[in-house]
């Protein structure tokens, strides 16, 4: 019994973890600071309309006209933003 007690508390916990992110990536401020980011590294967007957190400083920015951009901050501090059609997904970035 206290064993699934145990295994219970822990799903509960990562299920709050998760929301926590994903409710993180959604706030307005969040959003507002992608749509300026990418703005100034002159890329098309207008306004970021949601975000998906990867990680610490990375994000999956999707805009209202439609493309999708990666925000994060390289090995040397530098923030670069990746259009969707540059090889950006998780499995090819070593866990960045």
């Amino acid at each position: 019994m206290r064993k699934r007690m145990t295994i219970w508390a822990a799903i509960v916990l990562h299920a709050m973890v998760f929301v926590g992110l994903s409710l993180a990536a959604d706030d307005p401020a969040v959003l507002q600071d992608l749509t300026s980011v990418i703005g100034l590294q002159g890329q098309p967007c207008g306004q970021v309309v949601a975000a998906v957190k990867q990680g610490d400083n990375d994000y999956i920015a999707s805009c209202k006209d439609g493309s999708r951009y990666r925000v994060f901050v390289n090995a040397q501090g530098r923030v670069v933003v990746q259009a969707s059609g540059a090889s950006w997904r998780r499995s090819s970035v070593g866990g960045l």
